[in-house]
């Protein structure tokens, strides 16, 4: 099995992907690069090789919601592109990171002549489908310290330990006051979890947060596993915790 730093495009069959690589342009994605607009028009699709796209939900209040974070276990686009071309949220690049960038318009011709490319994009808009749906459920019932513990370990996955984020920008993305966010920081700071600073946070014990965070994590990282299972020889380390 050909490795990738993409797993998705690790997962493409052999003819597909050589005819796929021709059009593909490996660039560095910017922290803050807005990749589409609701509703706008999606032009160009993302395999990260690593960083994080965040999927947002704005409001007219001027509040925004983070549904679904896209690392190197994913994609953005592809199945927008067998349908319309339509984004559905503003998303923009969370944390810099390298991407295979495809032309949007070859999605369509390339998973009409390769029917195991469409099912490999469908079936992950049903994972991220999946991760809607568990992160609606979530916001509405789980406390904060619960959520974001969940929040820290899917960042951890796709960017390590020390994360460049501020309090005021999780606080955004879970649609919850910053001073929330603060309470939690200090109790795991203070517990010896964590360690923050201005503008960034350090994860020193990863048990322990899985511990403190609610089941969500667990539910939706086995859920991408249960539709892609970990590659015999490919060593799999997005999602490794539920494993």
């Amino acid at each position: 099995m050909r490795r990738h730093k993409n797993n998705l495009l690790s997962r493409v069959e052999p003819s597909a992907f050589e005819e796929l690589e021709k059009h593909v342009v490996v660039a560095e994605l910017a922290p803050g690069e807005v990749l589409a607009e609701a509703h706008g028009t999606i032009e160009k699709v993302y395999f990260p090789h690593a960083g994080i796209v965040s999927c947002v939900v704005e409001l007219a209040g001027g509040g925004a919601i983070e549904t679904g974070m896209i690392g190197r276990d994913g994609e953005f686009g592809a199945g927008l592109a067998l349908d319309g071309r339509v984004s559905l949220n503003h998303v923009a690049v969370q944390v810099g990171g390298t991407a295979s960038i495809l032309d949007a318009r070859m999605i369509v011709p390339l998973a009409e002549k390769y029917p195991s490319f469409r099912r490999l994009m469908l079936s992950y808009e049903h994972f991220k489908l999946a991760q809607v749906q568990q992160t609606a459920a979530c916001n509405a019932v789980h406390s904060v310290q619960a959520r974001t513990c969940k929040w820290l370990l899917r960042m951890r996955e796709l960017a390590g330990d020390e994360l460049n984020v501020t309090q005021q920008y999780m606080a955004q993305m879970m649609g919850v006051r910053r001073t929330s966010i603060t309470a939690v920081a200090i109790d795991l700071q203070k517990a010896g979890i964590i360690s923050h600073s201005r503008g960034r946070i350090q994860i020193i014990d990863a048990a322990k947060i899985r511990q403190l965070a609610c089941e969500c994590h667990d539910d939706v990282s086995a859920h991408y596993i249960r539709l892609f299972p970990p590659m015999p020889d490919y060593e799999l380390t997005v999602m490794r915790g539920a494993l």
